[in-house]
Parts: C-alpha cells; structure tokens; sequence
C-alpha cells in the first residue's frame, strides 16, 4: 500500500470514527498498519489508534500502539515525531495509573532538543505532568505543572489544552478540598467550550461538565450535580467513552447517596478512626490514628505554613502562590506577609490559580 491509498484510508477511519462507528474505523486502521510501506502514513494511523484505544478504555491496546509508534519515530529520524510519540507513551502511562512512568517519559519529552512541536506539545506534555503528580498525591508539583501547561496555552492561545487544564485543576482543588475552586476551573472549561468549541469535540462539553457536577455534588447542590453529570453521560454515550460513562456512574452514585465530599482516603479514614476510638476511650488505638493522621497531612505536604492545620479535612478556601505552596486564604490575609513563608519567595503577584 502506496502513500496516496494509506492516505485515502486513514481518512477513511477518521470519517467512520466521527460517526461513531468505531469498530469499523479500527479495522481500517489495522490494515493499513498491516499493508502500508508509507513510515509518515504508519506514524499517523499509529496515533489514530492510540487516541481511539484511550477514549475507549483499552489503556493496554494504547500502550502498545504507543510503543510502536516511538519506534516508527525513529526510523523517520524526526524530532517532531519523537516528541509526539514519548507524549503518547506518557499518556498512555498515565491512564494506566503507572504515574512514576508517565512523570519519566516527560521529563524525556521536555529533554529534547528543539522541534517545531515544542511550543504546541509543550503544555500537552506540562498538563499530563501535572495529572501525574496529582495521581501519586505530590500537590505543589501538579499544581507547578498545571501552571506551566496554562502559561503554554495562554502564550500560544490555545483554548483547547486551557480547557483540559481547567478541568485538571477542578480535580485538584476537589482533592484539597477548595470546593469553590473546584468548580470555578471546570465552568472557566465549559465557557471556554461555548465561546470557543464550536469546530470542538464533544468531549470537551462532557469534560467540562462532568468535573462540574463532581463540583456541585461536593457543595451539596445536588440537582446542579445530577443535570451536568446526565449532559456528560449523554455525550459519553454518543461517543463510546467509556472511561467518561465509569465516571459518570461513579458520580451517579454519589449523588444519590446525597454526599457532600470527596474524602482523600487516607487521611478520612484516619479521622474516621480517631472518632471512633475516641468515642470508646480506646487510647492506645486513638493515639496509633492520631499519629499516623499526622504522618498522612506531612506525607502529603497538605497542612497550613501559617496556621499548621491540615488542608483537606473540610471544605476551605485556599490561596496558591505563585510558588505554589497552598494556604488558608484567611491566613494570608492576616499574615500581612509580602513573602512566602514556607520558601520566603516573593507573593507580591498572585499565582494563576
């Protein structure tokens, strides 16, 4: 198979894909792996692949094809390709929670020499960063590179990557529990989508949506919560993602429970506990969860330079640095302080988020 004929077919599984015949899409793109000489049109049908194995959840099938693909780089000897292929790989990591391998695979994106890609893939690379951190509980890393990636998309006005990074940015603030902020990200997405996404996926809509009804489930508006979270299923449905409905019924289910937070499950359980023995005067026990509570919030790093209370126990509003160390925004206020006082870095100017 020719250049022009693998041409012709990757279009051809990109127009079966759009009307959401998949399966067949996939089997178009599977031949013309299997018969194309073409290393440009193997290159290109290999990230087909790759994005429609990640939207429908088969994380193994979209390491594989990853993998390949950064072999296909290789013999085209691009730099482009590479970066974009170690980007896949990273995501590929990423949703398969191997989040040690996804922070290596883009450091080695970010270590390569200059390419053309570099300013778009860039922030791609510096978001998918950040969800890493945010999988293995590191806070001010994720919240660094979240920053990073908002600084790409606003230099290079690229709505689509700031719409990805407010949503990964209503994820992090749930987890601190800054509910305010953990809706405010995701309905700056939705706007974004409306103002912009016309030409857009779907999905953007469905993302956007469903980090605002985790959102609102959190601030106990329930009936907000259960008419984004049904938009979101709606679209995922549409569109086979599977991985969105999985989260989309998680969600569901919360609500129906009618609760009102995201426990960070270490650090709830350990207060659970601590409750619990403490109500039955049990001290040896109560003072093992006292103790191991502590060890959580200095593990986490997720405690107040100013107040030393623990951040993550109850809805509060926050304030990031533009060092990105996190702290009671009443503290702030009070402190008077025009420094850090975690790392005495200057907080004259507020951070990005």
């Amino acid at each position: 198979m020719g250049q022009d004929q693998t041409k012709q077919q990757i279009e051809k599984g990109l127009q079966l894909y759009q009307c959401n015949q998949t399966e067949k899409a996939l089997q178009v793109w599977t031949k013309v792996l299997e018969k194309s000489s073409d290393l440009m049109g193997r290159f290109r049908v290999l990230g087909c692949l790759v994005t429609a194995h990640s939207e429908m959840g088969r994380y193994k099938e979209m390491l594989k094809f990853a993998v390949v693909q950064i072999d296909t780089a290789r013999e085209l000897e691009d730099a482009d390709f590479l970066l974009e292929s170690y980007l896949n790989l990273a995501r590929s990591n990423e949703k398969l929670c191997e989040f040690h391998k996804t922070i290596s695979y883009c450091k080695t994106c970010l270590g390569l020499p200059g390419t053309r890609a570099g300013a778009q893939l860039g922030g791609q690379v510096s978001l998918s960063m950040g969800n890493a951190f945010l999988g293995l509980s590191v806070f001010q890393k994720a919240l660094e590179s979240f920053e990073k990636a908002l600084r790409y998309a606003h230099n290079n006005d690229d709505a689509m990557l700031e719409c990805r990074v407010c949503c990964s940015l209503g994820s992090f603030y749930a987890q601190v529990k800054d509910y305010e902020k953990a809706l405010f990200f995701p309905c700056k997405a939705a706007e974004l989508v409306n103002n912009y996404g016309k030409g857009w996926s779907l999905k953007y809509r469905a993302m956007s949506q469903y980090h605002m009804a985790v959102a609102y489930r959190l601030l106990g508006h329930l009936g907000s919560a259960m008419e984004c979270c049904e938009e979101s299923m709606k679209i995922a449905l549409q569109h086979g993602d599977r991985p969105l409905q999985a989260l989309c019924l998680l969600c569901f289910a919360d609500i129906h429970r009618s609760r009102g937070d995201l426990e960070l499950s270490q650090l709830k359980l350990h207060c659970l506990s601590e409750s619990i023995y403490r109500s039955k005067g049990l001290q040896r026990e109560l003072r093992a969860h006292v103790v191991r509570f502590h060890e959580c919030v200095e593990e986490t790093e997720l405690y107040c330079g100013l107040c030393g209370e623990s951040i993550g126990e109850k809805n509060s509003r926050l304030q990031a640095l533009p060092c990105s160390h996190i702290f009671h925004f009443r503290c702030l206020q009070n402190n008077g302080t025009r420094s850090c006082p975690n790392c005495r870095r200057s907080s004259m100017k507020p951070g990005f988020v």
